[in-house]
């Protein structure tokens, strides 16, 4: 499409994408003084960001300094470095640990933005040296969508199947008081209220207007945006950038009156969310998807890779090197009544006592608490070479009823709909869920028999499942079973849902430096041009040692680029309340 003709927009800096990268880049822009604007090719902005739980890794955070755990950046240091091994940037792990504590005060004490702390969420490898057992995270707190006023009509809604009548669930506590609400008056009566707020609003606004979990973290980074003077575009993709004496300086947009010109002095932040819809990338980068078509992402549909093909257009490098190139974890495919397929990811409910995982052939394969990355790893190595990867998550009727599975939520809430859509498979005895699935009968009913009496137990000896304490903070200790993440499997029907290779976004981006400046082929820093969120390349580099290890990152290094656009640096005395021992 032809640019329009009328004269080209400017601002100081664009952003294109409306995920927490972006917006947080947007947000501290404008608060060091730049004009800013945010370009969303979706007709809603949020991203996946939008449909995330919301939890930002970012130790030494002033609320973990508030609740009197401290410790020095040498201890989150050593971690990565044990984590990340060959991967580990300490350019860039210092950056983020340095600025993440600075990133989370200027939010509280600026914007809308508001956290609650994580300080007894474990890090995913207790193992590993200098593993914490809190401390290191925090989450968007439930945010009032009143305050956004009519900017909420384009908010996008968190993704129906993780939500009741589309009411966002916030997990801890909250989770908690829902999935006892048939058995504990306290918990009926929270979840009465809550219920009954929404309605309300549903009455009132058509839609919820308490906003939990992701969508709150995009709702307070909108409403501090719009209070900032930024503007957010939404149906703008943008097309291509534009480049003057080696410097990008804009982006060619499209808009109803057609392609416009954007013209941004102190240049783009790319936060496109990188690349899980892309086909071409996926078989590019994935090699248990040889097609491209065997990876199903829970990640926002629009998320096609546009601003990594932006980026290499400019001379920017896409890395290929990483340990893994998207963030995996195990997807449900859930019919919807309209015909379409929801990606739904599996996070919560496998630590559950009274849940195992196994292949077709019937035999579990890893260790189903631990983290959703790392069921998913062992899966992969698991399926025979030429297979297709795929698993099926199996419980009695006593375990669905009290967690749910999947997409399917616990009782009072009815099961016909998933069988008769086929999402759940039943059986009322294990040889009979095994037919109903296509997997092998002996095999299900012999590892079943196992690991019974290895939950009478308490012990799992073959994946030791139950041992570190991020297992056992996902498990359920009032079970009263000797280990909170294991309970037999005895009485039928028993269910299953099938879970196949799936991602919660991608890790392969732009190469960038601790500036977020996006690199050439050489290395060298192209002016104007930063990634920010998915687009840049994780500097985890591609494993997964704690929840929130993508928003985390993405939130800081937002901070991080907004500050070097504006040509601003980040006080060494910032008065971040966090801990610096020596």
């Amino acid at each position: 499409m032809p640019v329009a003709s009328h004269p080209a927009q400017t601002c100081d800096l664009l952003v294109i994408g409306s995920g927490a990268g972006g917006l947080s880049a947007a947000v501290v822009a404008a608060h060091l003084g730049l004009k800013v604007i945010v370009i969303e090719k979706d007709p809603q902005y949020g991203g996946t960001t939008a449909w995330s739980g919301g939890w930002m890794w970012i130790p030494r955070n002033p609320l973990a300094v508030e609740g009197g755990l401290t410790e020095s950046i040498d201890k989150p240091l050593s971690y990565l470095r044990h984590e990340l091994g060959a991967q580990f940037d300490e350019a860039r792990a210092r950056a983020f640990l340095d600025n993440g504590p600075r990133m989370v005060e200027f939010f509280r004490s600026k914007t809308a933005l508001q956290f609650i702390d994580g300080n007894g969420v474990p890090d995913f490898h207790g193992r590993t040296p200098d593993a914490a057992t809190g401390g290191r995270s925090i989450c968007a707190a439930p945010f009032d969508g009143r305050r956004l006023a009519g900017n909420i009509k384009t908010l996008k809604p968190p993704l129906p199947e993780t939500t009741l009548w589309g009411m966002g669930i916030a997990s801890g506590a909250e989770l908690r008081h829902f999935l006892n609400a048939t058995r504990k008056p306290a918990s009926f009566w929270h979840v009465t209220k809550l219920v009954l707020r929404h309605w309300r609003d549903l009455a009132l606004h058509r839609r919820g207007m308490r906003l939990v979990n992701g969508n709150a973290l995009v709702a307070g980074l909108a409403a501090s945006a719009f209070e900032a003077g930024v503007e957010i575009r939404v149906n703008s993709p943008a097309r291509r950038l534009l480049t003057a004496d080696g410097r990008v300086t804009g982006a060619v947009v499209g808009s109803p009156g057609g392609d416009i010109e954007i013209r941004a002095a102190r240049g783009v932040v790319l936060a496109c969310g990188g690349f899980p819809h892309d086909v071409a990338r996926k078989k590019a980068l994935l090699p248990h998807a040889p097609t491209g078509r065997e990876h199903w992402s829970a990640a926002s549909r629009g998320n096609t890779g546009d601003g990594l093909r932006l980026g290499e257009g400019a001379g920017g490098v896409v890395s290929t090197d990483l340990v893994q190139a998207a963030a995996l974890a195990p997807v449900s495919l859930v019919p919807r009544a309209d015909g379409s397929v929801a990606h739904f990811p599996h996070l919560i409910e496998r630590a559950k006592p009274g849940l195992i995982a196994v292949t077709a052939a019937g035999r579990r394969f890893t260790n189903e608490a631990d983290s959703y990355y790392d069921f998913m790893r062992d899966l992969i190595e698991a399926t025979p070479k030429g297979q297709p990867v795929a698993a099926w998550l199996v419980c009695d009727h006593a375990f669905i009823r009290h967690y749910g599975l999947g997409a399917v939520k616990p009782a009072p809430m009815p099961l016909g709909g998933m069988l008769n859509n086929g999402y759940l498979k039943r059986g009322g005895t294990l040889a009979e869920l095994a037919r109903a699935c296509g997997i092998d009968a002996a095999g299900l009913e012999k590892t079943v028999q196992r690991y019974n009496q290895q939950a009478v137990q308490g012990q799992d000896t073959d994946f030791a499942k139950g041992e570190t304490p991020y297992n056992r903070v996902q498990g359920d200790a009032a079970t009263g079973q000797p280990n909170p993440c294991m309970a037999p499997l005895e009485r039928g029907p028993f269910y299953a849902v099938k879970v196949l290779p799936g991602s919660l976004g991608t890790f392969a981006g732009l190469r960038v430096n601790a500036s977020a400046q996006v690199l050439d082929n050489a290395g060298q820093p192209i002016a104007g041009l930063y990634a920010g969120g998915n687009d840049m390349n994780s500097m985890m580099g591609g494993r997964y040692p704690s929840g929130g290890i993508t928003l985390g990152p993405a939130m800081t290094f937002g901070f991080i680029a907004a500050h070097h656009a504006a040509g601003i640096g980040i006080d060494s005395s910032f008065q971040e309340k966090s801990a610096v021992c020596a």
